[in-house]
């Protein structure tokens, strides 16, 4: 069989690994590099730099320059649109590289690299363009009295943050990246990306394209390196404005903790542990279809995923044996295989951690349905894993994100039950119903402590509409005109007349 590398017909000697600071294609300062692996294979892939605290803060400073350089600060609207649109038609050309670049960095397959990781990519980049040229504030009337005959009337008006810390997971790397840097850029904020350490060949691609679409230099930047060094000397720099950041819960709660000391502007997007709640008059096949998608989509490696599944007793049985069939039929493979229905995970690092959660539920006492086991295979391959927990008890995996291809499925009673249930987490990032009764499901979704919840369907985001967490899954809103007002400062300008 061929190796990963060379089924993508991607040369590695061609990869673009370097990092962008103030316009310049770079080296980390110290030659310092570290090794990226081919998770369907384990290969050694390429070597990037790892950036040090001097890179970290020569980008913070490149971003803080071009933020007062006429270039950027006076460039019109209009003109930030069509450079973002201008960058999303070169994201477009370049669309198959890209793919399969993340295909070979993370394992994703091939088609949702090309239509999640890439197309939305585009898709987000264009929408965003968009709101460069309708940002807006008001005019509103003051009813101050002194001096007598005096009239005020104010101005209020939105203006870029300053320097944003966008640091990003390596789930979805492209993406992510996106929905962070095109509102801040349409918003006229100037930007240092840290990709993930495991997956910044995408964000490197990315970077040159933008100097090829014109962006000035050190409007956008994108170092390397390991959250702990130049992720850490980032969100303490003192010249960046706002950092956000989509990652883990305990990432998160330490980069609320450092911004707090400066009151610097955050915004996280953390974990979650998503209900899939099917309703008694559901069709099981429906169901079961429905679960096996929020689950094992992208293996599981989804903020979203649905790792909860809570059915009706009458057919709970039915509904977890079809999903566990799913799993236990499921094709494992390279992400460029068209056969491969579950590609690997993105690291040994995190099937090991995967396989630790499976350990804990059949030690817990969960019953184990299908999975429970790595591949024998090269890579980084984990079985797709249902659990039922049918006596009701506390387990780890009902409250403890996996981030991997696990479901632990649970019966219940009746809706009041079930909500509660769905709600005894400190998570709230999503949740969906599944149920043919629109008003049994829109008073479930209304009793949910979950950003988003989803009818009939799940992992459904679009640009337009606002996404984000409740509780331990974060705080901030992205996308829409949320990711506007995320990315600008309100500022009143008081008028006497």
């Amino acid at each position: 069989m061929k190796s990963t590398t060379a089924f993508s017909g991607i040369d590695l000697s061609q990869l673009q690994t370097r990092m962008l600071i103030n316009g310049e294609l770079r080296n980390a300062s110290s030659g310092s590099t570290f090794t990226l692996h081919d998770p369907a294979t384990g290969q050694e892939i390429a070597r990037v730099p790892q950036a040090t605290n001097a890179d970290v803060d020569a980008a913070v400073q490149a971003a803080r320059t071009a933020l007062q350089n006429v270039s950027w600060r006076e460039m019109l609207p209009a003109a930030r649109e069509r450079l973002l649109q201008k960058l999303a038609d070169l994201l477009e050309r370049h669309a198959d590289e890209l793919a399969k670049l993340e295909t070979l960095n993370q394992g994703m397959l091939l088609g949702v690299a090309q239509a999640v990781d890439v197309g939305a990519s585009v898709q987000w980049l264009r929408y965003m363009a968009g709101w460069a040229t309708k940002i807006h504030g008001d005019s509103i009337d003051i009813s101050f009295p002194m001096p007598p005959g005096t009239k005020y009337q104010a101005i209020v008006r939105r203006q870029p943050v300053g320097v944003v810390g966008a640091i990003v997971p390596w789930n979805f790397p492209l993406l992510m990246a996106i929905w962070k840097i095109a509102p801040a850029l349409a918003c006229g904020c100037t930007v240092v990306l840290k990709p993930a350490s495991d997956t910044p060949l995408t964000a490197l691609r990315f970077a040159e394209l933008a100097l090829e679409a014109g962006f000035p230099p050190g409007v956008l930047n994108v170092i390397v390196g390991s959250g702990s060094t130049a992720g850490a000397a980032l969100v303490q720099h003192p010249d960046v404005n706002k950092i956000t950041l989509t990652g883990s819960t305990e990432v998160g709660v330490w980069i609320g903790q450092q911004c707090a000391n400066t009151v610097k502007r955050v915004a996280l997007e953390l974990g979650g542990k998503s209900p899939v709640i099917v309703l008694d008059d559901c069709d099981p096949a429906v169901a079961a279809a429905g679960a096996s998608a929020a689950i094992f989509f992208n293996q599981g490696q989804v903020c979203t995923a649905g790792s909860r599944l809570y059915v009706q007793k009458k057919q709970f049985e039915r509904v977890v044996e079809s999903v566990a069939d799913t799993a236990r039929n499921a094709v494992l493979g390279s992400g460029f295989d068209p056969a491969t229905q579950i590609g690997p995970l993105v690291s040994q690092r995190q099937r090991e951690n995967v396989l630790r959660f499976i350990d804990t539920g059949v030690k817990e006492g969960a019953q184990l349905v299908a999975g429970g086991t790595a591949a024998d295979r090269d890579g980084y391959f984990v079985q797709p894993t249902v659990f039922a927990n049918t006596t009701g008890r506390p387990l780890t995996l009902t409250r403890e994100e996996v981030f991997g291809p696990v479901l632990i499925a649970q019966p219940y009673d009746d809706l009041e039950e079930v909500v509660r249930e769905a709600n005894n987490t400190v998570y709230g990032l999503a949740a969906s119903v599944w149920t043919s009764n629109i008003s049994k499901a829109l008073r479930v979704a209304e009793r949910l402590d979950a950003g988003t919840v989803w009818i009939n369907s799940h992992n459904v985001v679009d640009p337009n509409m606002p996404f984000g967490g409740f509780k331990q899954s974060g705080i901030g809103r992205e996308h829409g005109r949320s990711a506007i007002e995320a990315y600008t400062e309100c500022k009143s300008i008081c008028i006497a007349y």
